[in-house]
């Protein structure tokens, strides 16, 4: 018996409780209860507050599964399952007043993705996927775009912050495709842009230094909902690997153009 969707059905209202808690902080957010983790690396008490209200929730659903998370509330991993959790994603958006920010949660088991959820607290939109059971958003089924080529693409990715290394090689990659595309996107939520390229808004999403519990739940969505998902080599290393290209069709036409720039510097 296929337990996920169970697991899915007990983990909808822990997290969509938690995004009322964002939610209604939001409103009265002041900016000298920013912390620093590092250069550029913000957090808040609501990141940490919203991860011990998921963390304490998983652990009721899945009392042996271990977690990966952004604050570190949990550090315990385990052997079969393991809680992906990114409680805000899209801190510095939520810091700032800009609506886009969303909570992340994953379920690994071994090392595959078999749950995702992402759910975009400001526009109350909750893409879910089960693995094998296709991807929703608000319980109606979402596929990606069927634009096929390039050229007539939305493209969403997002900017370095703290580290530069691969900067010029960035730069030649954006310099590629904004003259390919009909544009390209900075949301600020790499869970964000995931659950929107699984829904058709955008063509693809490409992004470097991430870490899995930005994009463990979308890629998942991303696939279930038809796409494709991959590293900047086109291999399948892009949960713990820090770089990710996920599309639809285009997904190949990406994948040249950043093999070809990120290998070239």
């Amino acid at each position: 018996m296929n337990l996920l969707p169970q697991i899915l059905d007990q983990l909808r209202p822990v997290i969509l409780n938690t995004g009322q808690f964002i939610r209604d902080e939001a409103m009265s957010f002041s900016t000298d209860k920013i912390e620093h983790k590092g250069f550029n690396d913000l957090v808040s008490y609501v990141d940490k507050q919203a991860e011990q209200m998921l963390v304490e929730g998983c652990s009721k659903i899945l009392s042996s599964a271990g977690f990966i998370t952004e604050e570190g509330t949990s550090i315990e991993r385990s052997d079969e399952y393991n809680w992906i959790i990114d409680p805000l994603d899209g801190t510095t958006n939520f810091t700032h007043g800009l609506p886009i920010y969303s909570i992340s949660v994953a379920l690994m088991q071994d090392d595959k993705i078999v749950l995702g959820v992402v759910y975009e607290i400001n526009r109350d939109e909750f893409f879910h996927a089960v693995e094998g059971l296709g991807a929703f958003c608000n319980d109606e089924p979402i596929s990606v775009s069927n634009n096929s080529q390039l050229k007539d693409s939305l493209l969403a990715t997002g900017f370095p912050y703290a580290n530069f290394e691969g900067m010029d090689a960035y730069l030649s990659i954006l310099t590629s495709l904004m003259q390919c595309t009909h544009g390209l996107r900075r949301m600020g939520s790499a869970a964000v842009d995931l659950a929107y390229v699984a829904c058709g808004r955008f063509e693809g999403f490409f992004e470097y230094n991430l870490n899995s519990y930005d994009v463990a739940a979308g890629a998942l969505i991303v696939k279930e909902a038809g796409g494709t998902v991959s590293d900047f080599s086109g291999g399948i290393n892009y949960i713990f690997g820090r770089e990710i290209i996920a599309a639809n069709a285009v997904h190949s036409e990406m994948l040249d153009v950043i093999k070809k720039e990120w290998h070239k510097h």
